[in-house]
């Protein structure tokens, strides 16, 4: 039986997790319950994942135009697209 609740998020942590279910073309619901799976089902294990970083400018030894490494947010964004295009084309 699927019930309907109200749940309060920050303002951020649900405009980012709109823009992933986006991405990955599913509902803001499926995305919910995928976590919220995940939270109370302790049979997955989480793997270490080598921490990727953005791409960095050879010439000038800084990151690329565009990427301003003070924005927290720009750059979990930027990761968060960056791992739904490898969902999509199966981390290919």
């Amino acid at each position: 039986m699927i019930e309907r609740t109200t749940v309060r998020l920050p303002r951020e942590l649900l405009a980012r997790a709109k823009r992933k279910a986006v991405a990955e073309h599913r509902t803001l619901t499926s995305l919910i319950e995928e976590g919220l799976r995940f939270v109370v089902t302790k049979k997955r294990t989480i793997a270490k994942t080598k921490r990727l970083l953005p791409p960095v400018s050879t010439a000038t030894g800084g990151p690329l135009p565009g990427i301003d490494i003070s924005d927290s947010a720009a750059l979990q964004e930027m990761e968060d697209l960056e791992y739904a295009e490898r969902l999509n084309s199966g981390f290919k």
